[in-house]
């Protein structure tokens, strides 16, 4: 059976035990596969689900040519009539009234008009309106209307039958995570469900005989589990089928029947703790007899112990359902770095997802940055934008990868890239903002 040790091996600057992070990124995407199954939800159902199949538009939006304008639709043919300096002004007859869901169906004559609100359709011979702040009208119910020639082009203020979406055409593409315009486009479209990808299911727990729930007895040396709940909101943020698995302590069997059990329900498993080399870290080592690895460690900071493979529900490679797995280090931080900077991309893709890179934005750092040459490390930002429009960030104090307090308190992450050394202030970086990603 190949393995992804061996595949893996054949990535450029593969290195298992301090993998650039490019490189990690490069090989867990190889290792996805998007989900197959699908299901058709309600759209009120719908948010954030994946698309499965393009929606093609059952019909011409808008359903036919509507004004934008409240104002007076009249056949613009008049407006390029040759008049002289005596005929700036534009005089015609209102012949009637026209209103979004009642239309006027009546015959209009050259010089006439239809008092018409925005979004009624244009009658019949129509193809131009007038603005109504353009219009004089010496008496309300004189049935005329005056306006400046210029004042208005032919053509002008009339919103085309299928300009925003023609019958047949695609109107959103498989992969689609839907957002609320998507669900309201498909709602204009007279659509009541839609097919979606079924929910990714993602398990997820932690691991250390340290660990108490909130609302526990903290013990000495011990700490609250920080990390499953993290885990837990990251995932809802996701949408996905997020399965909790509790804690799991430092022993050898409970972690391995823990992992078959996650093996078995979930498509793919998280685990926090435990990856690191100290004696009571078994993880790895269980990940190794389970199934195969690919990478345990990362040039990247915080985030350098991070344990990627396949294990099966049967216990040996190749026996019964198998599942990704992600061994996430135990430091607060770090566990979230890894996630989004590695996790995450894979859970879109396996979920079917179109790939969407959270956009690095330039910035300058307003206090200098300590920084080694040879991992990329993601610090804890404070970005803002200054008077002339630039975006400028400063770190929040520590940067450990235990401080969970400043990660609170960032709004991006500073990003540095591989090689990047020491930064001044002033220097220019990336940042990647928290928001839509957290």
């Amino acid at each position: 059976m190949t393995t992804l040790n061996t595949l893996s091996g054949c990535v450029t600057r593969y290195d298992p035990q301090a993998l650039p992070v490019s490189a990690a990124q490069a090989i867990v995407l190889q290792w996805v596969t998007p989900l197959a199954a699908s299901e058709r939800v309600p759209l009120a159902d719908a948010l954030t689900r994946v698309l499965a199949a393009d929606v093609i538009s059952p019909i011409d939006v808008p359903a036919h040519d509507n004004s934008a304008m409240d104002g007076y639709a009249f056949d613009g043919a008049v407006l390029e009539t040759p008049r002289g300096p005596e005929a700036e002004t534009l005089t015609l007859n209102v012949a009637g009234k026209a209103f979004a869901g009642h239309p006027y169906t009546g015959a209009i004559a050259r010089n006439a008009c239809v008092r018409i609100m925005t979004g009624a359709p244009m009658p019949a011979g129509c193809d131009t309106v007038v603005p109504q702040e353009h219009v004089k009208r010496s008496n309300p119910d004189d049935g005329h209307i005056a306006f400046a020639a210029q004042a208005v082009a032919r053509g002008a203020n009339r919103r085309r039958r299928g300009e925003d979406l023609a019958r047949g055409s695609v109107a959103l593409h498989a992969g689609r995570v839907l957002r609320a315009s998507d669900i309201g486009l498909l709602a204009s479209l007279g659509l009541t469900d839609v097919e979606v990808k079924q929910r990714l299911r993602v398990a997820y727990f932690s691991t250390g005989d340290e660990l108490r729930s909130p609302g526990e007895t903290l013990d000495a040396g011990c700490i609250y589990d920080s990390n499953r709940y993290t885990l837990g909101a990251m995932l809802k943020r996701l949408d996905v089928e997020a399965i909790d698995l509790g804690r799991v302590r430092d022993e050898p069997a409970a972690l391995a029947a823990t992992l078959k059990l996650a093996a078995e329900r979930a498509d793919v498993v998280l685990t926090s703790g435990g990856v690191s080399v100290g004696e009571a870290d078994f993880t790895r080592t269980q990940l190794q007899k389970l199934g195969d690895v690919a990478f345990w460690g990362l040039a990247m900071r915080p985030g350098r112990p991070l344990a990627f493979g396949r294990i099966w529900s049967g216990g040996t490679p190749g026996a019964g359902h198998a599942a990704l797995l992600f061994g996430l280090p135990g430091n607060p931080v770090a566990t979230m770095v890894t996630f989004y900077q590695i996790v995450r991309p894979a859970l879109l893709a396996m979920a079917g997802a179109a790939p969407q890179p959270v956009p690095l934005i330039p910035a300058r750092c307003e206090a200098p940055v300590k920084k080694r040459p040879g991992r990329t490390e993601f610090q804890r930002g404070l970005a803002h934008r200054g008077g002339d429009g630039q975006w400028r960030v400063a770190p929040t104090g520590s940067q450990s990868s235990g401080a969970l307090s400043t990660m609170s308190e960032a709004n991006c992450f500073i990003v540095l890239a591989h090689e990047t050394a020491d930064l001044d202030a002033g220097d220019a970086v990336d940042i990647m903002l928290f928001d839509g990603l957290v």
